[in-house]
């Protein structure tokens, strides 16, 4: 059972070297608030979240750092213990190692920097998405993953 688990480990590992290089670099390269505009939808924007999705929270007054390194905390310890007992199947450890990788990767810098660094940037016109992040992006696949593997996958029990 860990055994197997490993090469999910592994993925989310890469999910957090994939997030964590992408946010240095983007840090470096680009100059905060100015967009690249790459498409007329989509650009890249240094931005920093000090608050959680949709940056909820993002002007709480700094309580809300801890708060949100407490919850990414025990739901990775929550992960790597469930990833270990599904690690046979294959997509629900999939979604698992996706989220995982994305909640350590975003947990990283919400301790070491205070806030979280988003960059990508998606709209139509005037009407802008929340900026995100490679980590954001993996969390949102796997739970996209994860409920479709409960509503569909092969294991579902008819009770």
């Amino acid at each position: 059972m860990l055994k197997s688990a490993w090469r999910w480990y592994a993925l989310a590992i890469a999910v957090i070297a994939l997030d964590q290089i992408s946010k240095h670099w983007v840090s470096a390269a680009l100059t905060y608030g100015e967009p690249v505009v790459f498409t007329p939808f989509f650009n890249f924007t240094l931005l920093h979240n000090p608050g959680a999705a949709f940056s909820f929270l993002s002007d709480a007054g700094g309580w809300q750092r801890w708060f949100f390194t407490v919850v990414a905390a025990v739901v990775s310890v929550v992960l790597v213990i469930w990833l270990a007992r599904v690690s046979e199947k294959r997509y629900e450890a999939l979604a698992l190692a996706l989220i995982l990788g994305g909640a350590i990767g975003n947990l990283y810098d919400r301790v070491v920097l205070g806030y979280v660094v988003d960059f990508i940037v998606v709209h139509y016109q005037d009407y802008y998405w929340p900026a995100f992040n490679i980590a954001d992006s993996a969390i949102t696949v796997g739970a996209v993953l994860l409920i479709l593997d409960m509503l569909f996958g092969k294991d579902k029990r008819h009770d």
